[in-house]
């Protein structure tokens, strides 16, 4: 008998553990392994195994293969701070995918951080440079201010989808690490829940990061994009869903969510535009057009504010939301390198680039912390316009 068809005996809770860790009911393990679902219930029954099968069972759950081995299931807190509002919809322990994209988003931000102490760079002025105590008002003015932006900024915007190109291209000049990505790391297999979260923001005086979940519906990317940046304001490390949009959760999600909604829809501007729009046809698609928002944006601005009531927005969610489930490069259609472009950031693929070409950085490395290997890695630079 050949050494890896030996049997060996698993714990059987570590052996489900592993499989629920990932989302897949036995049925569906089953299919990626090719066994029959029969043959997974044995193995959570009885813990029975051979060596080859637990080598598979721990590539297609994305475990590492020594906890298979353990003798009760590990425990894998979240390692940053969980900041989501509670709900049926969430899970009650950290999946792999996320687990694994936070993972690889520390990895990235330390080697940067690194990298720019080396290089003798200054720290950022306005990571954790405001509390809880400020005004929204004021905290939104300086965000704009360290983004470069005139208060009639958005008057230049030809829409929403143009205004959220714009303020990540904006963050990333300013010296935040932005990413936009549906999938772990370039895996395609392995889609990001947006029940599971939206967004996190990892705050650091020299490569604070933001990461938005580009599966989720693209209506309310721009708003997850902004409060992730006010987390960096206040300093406040942490993951983020949002229940529909709504005001609710811990204090500084909600202190948060009042940035993001000032920063984006300014409370003077829309107490002057309400009237005129108040009685029209569709009020959330004129406040929309005006501030390049979308509608779900302006709905949940006009929540806010006590101008709707929370049934009349409620109501509307679904409908609004339907704007657009995802963008195209969240997952696998659309340009390669339109979709790497956010998926890596061009402030930190520019980074990687010149450090590989220098001696800094291994390439084995730089291939572990973009995903991209050989000549891919090497077009990176081209594709990007980063100057070695």
């Amino acid at each position: 008998m050949s050494s890896r068809r030996q049997q060996i005996t698993l714990e059987p809770e570590v052996l489900r553990w592993a499989r629920e860790r990932v989302g897949l009911s036995p049925e569906d393990l089953a299919k990626k392994i090719s066994v029959n679902p029969e043959r997974i219930t044995e193995w959570e029954q009885t813990g029975q195994i051979s060596i080859a099968q637990a080598d598979k069972l721990a590539a297609k759950a994305y475990t590492p293969l020594g906890y298979l081995y353990l003798p009760e299931p590990p425990e894998e807190p979240l390692p940053i701070r969980d900041f989501r509002t509670p709900s049926s919809e969430t899970p009650k322990r950290p999946s792999a995918d996320l687990l694994d994209t936070v993972y690889l988003m520390q990895r990235r931000q330390t080697w940067m951080r690194d990298d720019l102490i080396e290089g003798g760079a200054a720290p950022l002025e306005f990571v954790g440079a405001y509390s809880q105590t400020d005004s929204q008002i004021e905290v939104a003015e300086a965000m704009r201010t360290a983004l470069g932006l005139a208060d009639d900024w958005v008057e230049e915007m030809p829409s929403w989808s143009g205004a959220l190109r714009f303020l990540r291209n904006q963050l990333d000049e300013v010296g935040v690490l932005v990413v936009f990505n549906g999938v772990v790391g370039n895996n395609n297999y392995r889609k990001l829940d947006p029940k599971e979260f939206q967004g996190f923001a990892l705050v650091d005086e020299y490569a604070p990061l933001v990461f938005v979940n580009s599966a989720d519906f693209i209506a309310a990317q721009i708003f997850t994009l902004m409060h992730e940046v006010v987390h960096l304001f206040v300093g406040e490390t942490g993951l983020s869903a949002f229940d529909r949009l709504l005001p609710s959760g811990p204090k500084v999600e909600f202190f948060c969510n009042q940035i993001a909604a000032e920063f984006l829809v300014p409370q003077q501007a829309l107490q002057e535009l309400w009237p005129a729009v108040q009685n029209s046809s569709n009020p959330f698609q004129a406040i929309a057009r005006r501030f390049r928002v979308s509608a779900i944006v302006a709905a949940r601005r006009l929540l806010d504010m006590g101008l709707i009531d929370r049934d009349t927005f409620i109501g509307s969610y679904n409908d609004l939301k339907g704007q657009g489930r995802s963008t195209p490069s969240a997952t696998g259609g659309g340009n390669f390198w339109n979709r790497q472009r956010w998926r890596l950031g061009p402030r930190f693929a520019g980074a990687a680039a010149r450090a590989a070409k220098t001696g800094r950085l291994p390439y084995r490395e730089a291939y572990s912390l973009t995903g991209l290997n050989g000549d891919t890695f090497e077009g990176m630079a081209e594709e990007f316009g980063v100057i070695l």
